[in-house]
């Protein structure tokens, strides 16, 4: 059987993009089609009502500079933190799942979610986990 030609690899490999390229297109035409039919059915009657700034349903009075509590930032690093972390398990079942890693990989995760529990009991036990 003669081998394949580069002119016809390439065309193979082309195809392959030109079809992720065309669901790309058909996504970007969906956004753009939906945007435009909002806008085009949408009721435009301005009123002072609803030119007014607006933020979490409260109307804006005094300063524009305002203090926030820090342990809404605590929360969410510590979201971040575990949300970043629990990213590590999906690839750890992919190797677990793998002939001759089964040990190995079950006392690294415990390892690693050891290092979790402590970041966590640390977290509690410092107070910051209260929400006062």
């Amino acid at each position: 059987m003669p081998e394949p030609t580069v002119a016809v690899l390439a065309a193979d490999y082309f195809e392959s993009y030109s079809v992720v390229g065309l669901i790309g297109l058909i996504g970007v035409l969906f956004v753009a089609v939906a945007f435009g039919a909002g806008r085009l059915l949408r009721p435009v009657v301005p009123t002072p009502e609803k030119l007014l700034t607006y933020e979490c349903g409260v109307d804006p009075v005094g300063e524009g500079w305002a203090h926030s509590q820090v342990r809404y930032y605590v929360y969410a690093f510590l979201y971040v933190i575990f949300a970043v972390d629990s990213i590590f398990l999906f690839p750890w079942a992919t190797v677990f799942a793998a002939a001759g890693y089964g040990a190995t990989t079950l006392v690294e995760m415990f390892i690693f979610l050891g290092f979790l529990a402590v970041g966590l009991l640390y977290a509690w036990k410092k107070g910051v986990l209260t929400w006062t």
